[in-house]
This record gives structure tokens, C-alpha cells and sequence, in this order.
């Protein structure tokens, strides 16, 4: 399909406004899996994951074709069943989506890890024990993981010309709202997803910049598309496995504010003006089993030494006192009492000493 160049300008009210990158031009209709719709249409199927050396399994995917020319944006979430703000944000966007206002086509996947939401398994799908973001580009011949990550590096990755990952706290994550911007070196593709990371509207932006590299082992969904030269983004917002009015609609206005500063929407973007932005991410992990007591809630600052937590045996002899390794954010932290060796007790955002 034909492509358009990227372009891209700052408004004198200080308000990026961005054009299509690698933009396609639209056909009468778009099919992605069993849906397909014509311009002004919006269409429901599956992305279909053949059986292999386990059982087959069918993603829901849905397409939002506008009625006017424009990029393709796809909208991903539930590679963890669990992060469920997510989830329900993407289903409220299904319904909020109208073709009749779309320049372009938005694909949307609502939940890639079906097994682990109807099963309430977190971080992995159940059926193989692997995180459904960390195989990417997955395999044709390999499990139910990898060859659904395949199947979506194939038909969403490969097709779209922007992506935003969704995800949120899990069952055992008391999260904050972030979101993450992994530069690449690639003037006009980081300035666009600068643009669509800062146009989303999160505080707190981690500058992911040690990712993989190797188009054979990108690992990462975002990253993936990013390796492919689409610009990407991650945002998260929930906790702990709860769904509360505010946190989907961090999620649902900043898909908004970012489609209108892709030109996708009508409208100015709403972009964040001062956030906060974190040079890198230090996990505080557990050395054995035993029972979490936080001394710390999600958002606060810590510095470095600081107890942020405690942990006992099954007899209520302290064992461990949590400590921060480095200054800054709790990020998130564990939401339960339950840890074995190697859990995630807390993640600690370090503030980057200049924005990018």
C-alpha cells in the first residue's frame, strides 16, 4: 500500500500537532483476523491462534474504520488478564469509537490472554506458564504464548502505523499511572512518539531506553513495533486488580487527546505540560519466602535507605527489612502478604536530572 511521508509542526499555542508516519492510505474496507469493515463501519471477530504442540485459541479483535483517509493506529491490551483497568478501558473505547469522526482505522485488541482472565492467573497465560509480553515476535511452531504473539506481530504490528500498549497493576501490584517513551535514535520517529507519550497525558514518563535491538527478539509488543519503525507507546494505569472511574479514564481520555494529536480525531490534544520524567526503574526483590508488610503506598517519594517495607516467617520473626536501593518514586509495590523468592516487592522510579 502507499505510504505518505511524516510531517509534523509545532502550533503557536504550544501544542504539537502530528501528522502520519509511514501513514497507509485506506482501502474500501479493512480485514484484520474474522472482522472486517468498510469506511464508517466498526466490525467485532477474532484473531484465530491455530493448536500446536498445545491448545488453539481465538483473541477478539475489533476494527474502527473511518469514514476519512488516514493512519492506522492499533490499540492493544490484556497480555496480562489480571491488569483489568486496562481491559475495561479498551472495551469502553470500542463503544466510544465512532467511525463517522475517524480519519483513518483504529484495530483494537481488547484482551490477548484470555486464559488468564478467565482463570484470575496473574502476569502469565496459564496454558504455558509465559508472560504474553515478553516473547514477541513469537513463533509460528511454538506455544500458545509465542504463536499468538506471532499472529499479532503479523497482523497488528505489521499493519499499523502507530501502537499504544495497555497496561496496569496486576492482582499483586499497588501501581501508579505512568507511562513509558523507549527513544530510539531516530529523529522523526522519537519525536512523533515523544509527541503521542507527552499528547496521553500521564505525570510520570519512564525513558525506557536499554530495549532489544535484534528485529528477531524484540520481546516486548511496543517494542516490536517500534524496532519496525512504528511509534509506540505504553501506558499504565490500576492497581491491584481493581477497576475505579478515574483510572479508565486516564486511559480513555489519553487515547483520545493522543488520536487528535495524530490528526485522527478533531480537536486539540491535551498534552502534559510538566511531567515527570524517570531515567530508569530499580526492582527490589525478594530473597526468599515469607509475608510482605508495606510500610509505603504506590506515589510516594522515597530516598535511597529508606524502610519501605518488612517481611516474617510464617511465625511472625521479621526476616528481611526492605530497604530503597535508590531515590525516587514507588512505582508500584507489592499488594499482598503472599512473596516467594524472587517476587517483585517494589519498583522505584529514579527522576532523571534533565527532560529529555
Amino acid at each position: 500500500m502507499l505510504r505518505s511521508l511524516a510531517a509534523w509542526t509545532l502550533a503557536s499555542s504550544g501544542v504539537f500537532l502530528l501528522f502520519p508516519l509511514l501513514a497507509h492510505v485506506q482501502v474500501l474496507s479493512f480485514s484484520i483476523g474474522t472482522a472486517s469493515a468498510a469506511p464508517g463501519q466498526k466490525s467485532t471477530g477474532y484473531l484465530a491462534v491455530p493448536a500446536g504442540v498445545d491448545a488453539a485459541t481465538n483473541i477478539p479483535v475489533v476494527v474502527v474504520n473511518g469514514e476519512k483517509r488516514g493512519p492506522i493506529l492499533a490499540l492493544v491490551s490484556g497480555a496480562h488478564g489480571t491488569e483489568y483497568t486496562s481491559i475495561i478501558a479498551t472495551e469502553r473505547l470500542i463503544n466510544l469509537l465512532d467511525p463517522a469522526q475517524i480519519a483513518g482505522t483504529v484495530i483494537l485488541v481488547p484482551l490477548v490472554n484470555i486464559p488468564s482472565f478467565e482463570q484470575k492467573v496473574p502476569h502469565v497465560n496459564p496454558i504455558d506458564n509465559k508472560s504474553m509480553n515478553r516473547f514477541y515476535p513469537g513463533k509460528a511452531d511454538g506455544t500458545q504464548t509465542e504463536r499468538a504473539s506471532f499472529l499479532i506481530t503479523k497482523q497488528v504490528v505489521d499493519r499499523c502505523d502507530y501502537l499504544i500498549d495497555y497496561h496496569g497493576g496486576d492482582l499483586d501490584e499497588s501501581l501508579r499511572p505512568y507511562a513509558y517513551w523507549a527513544p530510539t535514535g531516530k529523529e522523526a520517529q522519537d519525536q512523533i512518539s515523544k509527541e503521542m507519550v507527552l499528547a496521553f497525558g500521564l505525570d510520570h514518563i519512564i525513558i525506557w531506553r536499554d530495549r532489544p535491538t535484534d528485529l528477531a527478539a524484540t520481546r516486548y509488543l511496543d517494542n516490536t513495533s517500534t524496532a519496525r519503525g512504528k511509534p509506540s507507546i505504553v501506558v499504565e494505569a490500576g492497581h491491584a486488580g481493581t477497576v475505579e472511574t478515574d483510572d479508565v479514564a486516564l486511559l480513555v481520555d489519553g487515547t483520545f487527546s493522543t488520536m487528535r494529536a495524530l490528526k485522527m480525531l478533531p480537536g486539540d490534544p491535551r498534552p502534559i505540560e510538566n511531567p515527570v520524567w524517570l531515567d530508569r526503574v530499580v526492582d527490589v526483590l525478594s530473597d526468599g519466602p515469607g509475608i510482605w508488610y508495606p510500610l509505603v503506598k504506590r506515589g510516594t517519594y522515597v530516598q535511597e535507605g529508606m524502610k519501605i517495607g518488612f517481611v516474617t516467617d510464617y511465625f511472625g520473626k521479621l526476616i528481611l527489612e526492605a530497604r530503597a536501593p535508590v531515590s525516587g518514586v514507588i512505582l508500584h509495590i507489592n499488594a499482598v502478604p503472599s512473596l516467594k523468592k524472587g517476587d517483585n516487592i517494589a519498583d522505584i522510579g529514579v527522576v532523571a536530572l534533565h527532560a529529555p
